[in-house]
């Protein structure tokens, strides 16, 4: 019998986590927008915590594999030597900004489509062709340019890293495994003390539980692409949970599949979709939804462009960055991070100025 190839064995696992992913999501309403929306609007910080719960158990547990020579986190995009600075700002604020526009991001609109939403599909294929333009296309050229201009290369300081721990390490002239730990528990432990010494997020129940199995998701993406997809000639890349680029792949992967191979990305975005789909129909919460004018319609693909280049340039979006690329402990991540929640609070401001806030009020209503 014939060996399946290691990138379907790779493929069916992102799979199925990323069933796991969108159920989750949907379920417990995990969603980093409305995280923001409800800290701007009703001061509730809830899901907020859930998100950076998420962040905090994935640094954990990407670190601990790490520890454990399951995999080399100084291997991914997040914690190359070349510190794209003004990428993760520009392309962050534009992402978080865009999403607020969107109606979600790249996360929830996946969330959306399996629960029925046409917008949020509008939202995918506008998001996922700007996402390629940017890598690979039109936009692509511009990207370049600034990355070659404002990018600052570590190992010429002889760092081989962006990595906090990296960087610490430099600075104070030490080991830097010595370090991995110091920083990963300063780090975590402050975002696990802000998220539970809230009571009610503590009796919160399903939104703490969300943010728990997200965040455990994440180091089970990075063992996906590094254990079970590991070959000694020819490794995949190290890679785990992100919807900007993946977008714009999974489109040109069903446009092309007979010459295409997929990846985790793919996998991972069609079991999403699949996963918050069961939900929907599980609990009787699936329905149709398209857009109410021409306006709305506008505002959202104008938003979805913005999400696809911000997203790219940022090399990822709030859980590409916020969770997976925080979980290498990257510095690039942590100005990412900053930047797409400060540009999701001034485009939430913005809306509030005009007369799209009680649309976007119940865009982001729990109920």
């Amino acid at each position: 019998m014939e060996e399946m190839p290691i990138t379907t064995v790779v493929g069916i696992a992102a799979f199925l986590a990323g069933l796991v992913f969108g159920a989750t999501a949907n379920k417990t309403n995990f969603c980093t927008m409305g995280a923001l929306s409800d800290m701007v609007f009703m001061e509730d910080y809830n899901r907020l915590r859930a998100w950076f719960l998420a962040t905090a158990v994935a640094i954990i547990g990407t670190q601990a594999l790490h520890t454990a020579e399951m995999i080399d986190v100084s291997t991914t995009i997040y914690t190359s030597a070349n510190l794209g600075w003004a990428g993760a700002i520009l392309g962050g604020t534009l992402f978080g900004f865009g999403m607020t526009m969107a109606g979600g991001c790249g996360n929830k609109t996946l969330v959306r489509i399996g629960g029925g939403n046409l917008k949020s599909v509008v939202v995918f294929l506008v998001m996922g062709i700007f996402a390629y333009m940017t890598m690979r296309g039109l936009i692509g050229l511009a990207r370049v340019e600034l990355e070659s201009a404002a990018n600052v290369d570590l190992s010429t300081m002889d760092i081989q890293s962006q990595s906090m721990v990296n960087l610490l390490a430099a600075a104070i002239g030490t080991e830097v495994e010595a370090m991995r730990w110091v920083v990963a528990a300063i780090v975590a432990g402050g975002l696990l003390i802000f998220c539970f010494k809230s009571a009610e997020f503590r009796g919160s129940g399903e939104i703490l539980l969300g943010g728990l199995i997200i965040g455990l998701l994440v180091p089970f993406g990075w063992y996906i692409t590094g254990v079970i997809g590991y070959d000694d000639f020819e490794p995949l890349p190290l890679a785990s949970f992100s919807f900007v680029a993946p977008a714009g792949e999974s489109i040109q992967y069903l446009m092309t599949y007979t010459g295409a191979t997929i990846n985790f990305g793919i996998a991972a975005t069609g079991g999403i979709i699949t996963g918050s789909f069961i939900v929907a129909i599980a609990t009787k919460s699936f329905s149709w939804e398209a857009f109410s004018d021409a306006s709305d319609m506008m505002r959202h693909i104008i938003g979805a462009a913005i999400m696809g280049i911000g997203g790219v340039l940022a090399l990822g979006c709030t859980v590409g960055q916020g969770i997976t690329g925080m979980s290498t402990l990257a510095i690039g991540s942590v100005i990412a991070l900053c930047s797409i929640i400060f540009g999701g609070v001034w485009g939430l401001k913005y809306l509030e100025e005009g007369e799209l806030l009680p649309a976007l009020k119940a865009v982001f209503s729990r109920e």
